[in-house]
């Protein structure tokens, strides 16, 4: 398996197991991924229910001896980008904790809008699924990259996905640091509904 492919597989096994695996063999299949897909995915539009939510999340405790070292070295290397969209409660709830995390390593952190986002999620073979997904790239290549969160996030979880994301970058092995990483919450935002006022469009 190449490294997309490997990136593809890692992806989907932090949504929920099964998004990615091989054509099904029936229709009954198929209808038990989705149901799993959306169980997995988890639209707020409320402080009150991104916090319930995020409450059951369990929180990162245990870090690597090298984990700050690491993460302060490498601040030039890497880019944490994430996507946003307008109203989106738990984008700016993600966003709030992205700049804490460049406030204590140093990292670039940007922003990327839903389209761009979604023409990446695209690209790794993966459905999308809402606002925010946030991604570690290399810096001086933007098409190495590993995504480390779909949906907010607690803080902790978000610096030990990134940390794997540098390891995975460097040459350690996929599915290791999948493994290894807090799956990805699928806390994210209301979709606004398509206007149906004919001048909208």
């Amino acid at each position: 398996m190449n490294c997309l492919g490997r990136v593809r597989l890692g992806y989907a096994l932090l949504i929920t197991a099964g998004l990615c695996a091989a054509k099904p063999a029936s229709a009954q299949q198929a209808a038990n991924r989705d149901i799993a897909r959306r169980a997995a995915i988890h639209p707020v539009s409320t402080a009150a229910d991104m916090r319930r939510w995020l409450s059951r999340v369990p929180v990162t405790r245990d870090f690597p001896p090298d984990f700050e070292t690491m993460l302060r070295g490498q601040a030039s290397l890497y880019v944490i980008e994430m996507s946003t969209a307008p109203g989106c409660l738990p984008c700016g709830d993600l966003w709030t904790k992205l700049l804490a995390f460049r406030g204590r390593y140093g990292w670039q952190v940007r922003t990327i809008g839903a389209e761009e986002a979604m023409l990446r999620s695209g690209r790794l073979g993966l459905p999308w699924v809402g606002n925010p997904v946030a991604w570690v790239r290399a810096a001086t290549d933007s098409n190495r990259m590993v995504p480390i969160a779909i949906g907010t996030d607690h803080g902790p979880n978000i610096a030990r996905n990134a940390w794997l994301a540098t390891r995975m970058l460097t040459g350690a092995r996929t599915t290791v640091g999948v493994r290894a990483m807090s799956k990805f919450t699928g806390i994210v935002g209301v979709r606004v509904p398509a206007s149906s006022n004919p001048k909208g469009r």
